[in-house]
């Protein structure tokens, strides 16, 4: 590449930010990790009136969670383009929409809410798109069709307007995307968007061009629904004579429902169970609270593999992927066209995999927390918490769970699989348990191959199966058909533990 790359993320604080957004962040901060670019933050909050308290905090804690942080914008610390966010930019973006008016392009409207809903009600009666393009602006209040003097005299007196881009009236606009190769659109098809108000506040469409050069921004890499809008923002670049400084466009597909009909909602995540948000979001006015993967128990490294591989092929079967794996495979040439289905237990199966590879003393914590809650947190050393963390997270797929799959490491189990229980009991069982528990009473090393053996020579003395036996003996021991190895957790749990379980479920069940 023949330029330095720079990308942006530049989300709008207007709520929570969805983890299509993540993923958006994320395809833009490993292309520019690959090619050893800046990847920066702009806020665009040009509109004010759908502007959410919190919102610009909770994207920049996202970010922060999911460890893609920018190397320099709103929350991350200055550059040589601060400000980062748009409404502290307000003042500058007057010189280019004047430039734009000046050289043509661009002109004064100052039709009312009224006037623009009688134009498109007559439009609709006629059966004729309702759109204020090269044909309707003939009709309306603007500097094409009032005098002079008149736009003046409007503007010094202080009518409200906004200032329009003046669309050729058919023109193809053909632009390169990164992703889906060559797009064309007419300007036919298109309106005269709005790009300045008389409040001194540029429209999206401004203010995104104009800080996108500013910014040296290489490569735009965005959702696939800010396609319709890139044929507006080629001819500004062209409009403004920045042709040759123009980004390349790169529009992403969409995550989809699960049943994959239409784009992934909150909507979709309330309704089947899963979160749709990086973090747990309360809503400012209503007080509504939406569940966040980092609340429901997933890690970071899980959601961020999650998401790479929703869009993203690497080409091989691979599915798991660190940082660094990510930052070397990836390419926009491997992104989809078309959207991706999201998958909640593919979700689950990312951060179990994940879970799984953490180190025993970083579940510690999530360990001792419990514990505390539970009041055993001085009743067990570390040593043993380590030992019970590196047994049962093969069996977890969230760190929460973490207790519910481990309480008979501290406790006697409280209740009892019963199936199991009234599936494989019968009268030889209270026998061949009380002669496994005198066996382990005479060891004097409690290992659990020392248990095994005891174990497999009481079932040949008593002419009980194994396959028979073993799940019956771990719902004694543990309260649950499944679980780790029962010959290490017999171990672990203790001599006195094994012989009181072993007790009470002979008293428990022995009339069953």
């Amino acid at each position: 590449m023949d330029r330095r790359v720079r990308v942006r993320f530049a989300p709008s604080p207007t709520g929570p930010l969805h983890i299509g957004g993540v993923r958006t962040a994320l395809y833009n901060y490993l292309f520019a990790k690959k090619h050893g670019g800046d990847f920066l933050i702009r806020i665009e909050d040009t509109d004010q009136t759908r502007f959410v308290q919190g919102a610009e905090e909770y994207i920049i804690e996202s970010l922060k969670w999911v460890g893609i942080p920018p190397v320099e914008g709103v929350g991350f610390g200055d550059g040589k383009h601060a400000p980062y966010r748009q409404s502290d930019r307000k003042p500058m973006y007057r010189q280019y929409v004047m430039q734009l008016i000046e050289n043509g392009h661009a002109y004064y409207a100052f039709d009312t809410a009224e006037e623009l809903e009688g134009m498109r009600e007559r439009l609709k009666a006629s059966n004729v798109d309702a759109k204020y393009d090269a044909i309707t602006r003939t009709t309306m209040k603007n500097s094409l069709t009032l005098s002079e003097d008149e736009v003046q005299k409007r503007l010094e007196s202080g009518d409200a307007y906004v200032v329009r881009f003046k669309l050729p009236r058919k023109e193809e606009v053909k632009f390169h995307d990164e992703i889906r190769g060559w797009v064309s659109f007419n300007t036919s098809q298109l309106d005269d968007k709005v790009l300045f108000k008389s409040d001194g506040m540029p429209t999206y469409h401004l203010a995104n061009v104009v800080d996108d050069y500013l910014m040296e921004i290489s490569h735009v890499i965005r959702g696939e629904e800010w396609l319709p809008s890139a044929p507006l923002h080629v001819l500004l670049y062209r409009a403004f004579g920045w042709e040759e400084q123009m980004p390349k466009f790169a529009h992403l597909p969409l995550i989809l429902k699960p049943e994959g009909n239409g784009k992934l909602s909150k909507r979709d995540g309330d309704r089947l169970g899963f979160p749709v948000f990086p973090l747990n979001w309360v809503d400012p006015n209503t007080g509504e609270m939406s569940s966040g993967y980092r609340e429901a128990g997933y890690l970071p490294e899980a959601v961020v593999n999650l998401l790479a591989m929703l869009g993203w092929n690497p080409g091989s079967n691979q599915e798991i992927f660190t940082m660094e794996e990510l930052i070397a495979s990836f390419s926009l040439e491997r992104v989809s066209k078309s959207g991706a289905k999201f998958d909640q237990n593919k979700a689950k199966w990312y951060n179990q995999q994940y879970v799984r590879k953490l180190e025993d003393s970083a579940l510690l914590p999530f360990l001792q927390t419990v514990l505390a809650e539970n009041g055993l947190n001085t009743n067990f050393d570390e040593n043993y918490c380590l030992k019970v963390c590196g047994l049962v997270k093969e069996k977890m797929s969230f760190t929460k769970e973490i207790w519910g799959i481990s309480s008979y490491f501290f406790v006697d189990p409280a209740s009892y699989d019963l199936a199991v229980i009234q599936k494989r009991w019968n009268e030889k069982i209270p026998a061949l348990l009380k002669d496994i528990e005198l066996g382990l009473d005479t060891l004097s090393s409690h290992e659990a191959s020392a248990i095994e053996e005891v174990y497999n020579e009481n079932l040949n003395k008593h002419g009980i199966a194994g396959k028979d036996f073993l799940q019956l003996f771990r719902v004694c021991l543990t309260g649950v058909a499944g679980g780790p190895p029962l010959f290490e957790i017999a171990a672990l749990i203790g001599k006195e533990a094994v012989s009181r379980r072993i007790a009470h479920a002979i008293q428990e069940f022995n009339n069953i």
